[in-house]
């Protein structure tokens, strides 16, 4: 049975970020995975200083509930990473998140994380598809980078109102497709 990790970056619950997440979420229960949903606005997540103390062996010296996530990334087959489009990036709360996977760049920790599968959804306010090139550029080259194989995204342009999203009941059916698929 996969374990799957689903991380909301949107700082709005029941906004598109969450339903596109959720939908995903919903497809891999459905063919059996476990799914374990965070919501970024719910902990309190410092940013790396980069002072490298997880190079050197020990934990993170941020002592945050981030120092308590890492235990649930470790343990997941998958990770779904979601977040909307802000000013051409991830948000905030998702750019500290992956800040703090530096965390595994170390070779102490490097081999938690190598392999791991990875999927993006990303719905954004523009119509033009070629908004969510910067964030889904960061997420290729961020993966790539830890060795994650990034095996699916869902790239959901012209949803700016809460819910707006519920309105595309299409993508809506290839995000629980592509759950359906992790699993």
């Amino acid at each position: 049975m996969k374990k799957i990790l689903a991380v909301v970056g949107s700082p709005r619950r029941n906004g598109n970020t969450d339903i596109l997440v959720s939908r995903i979420a919903e497809g891999a229960r459905a063919n059996g995975a476990t799914v374990d949903e965070l919501y970024l606005g719910d902990f309190t997540i410092k940013e790396c200083d980069g002072c490298h103390k997880c190079w050197e062996g020990k934990g993170c010296s941020k002592n945050d509930e981030m120092c308590n996530i890492y235990p649930k990334i470790i343990q997941s087959d998958v990770i779904i990473f979601g977040t909307p489009v802000y000013w051409y990036g991830p948000t905030g709360l998702m750019k500290v998140f992956m800040d703090r996977f530096v965390y595994f760049n170390s070779p102490e920790n490097r081999e938690k994380i190598k392999g791991k599968s990875a999927v993006i959804a990303v719905p954004f306010e523009e119509e033009n598809p070629e908004t969510a090139r910067p964030v889904v550029e960061f997420f290729e080259k961020s993966l790539a980078y830890l060795e994650v194989k990034l095996v699916g995204k869902i790239i959901v342009p012209g949803v700016s109102g809460k819910g707006e999203i519920l309105q595309k009941a299409e993508r809506l059916k290839e995000a629980y497709e592509l759950g359906r698929s992790l699993a």
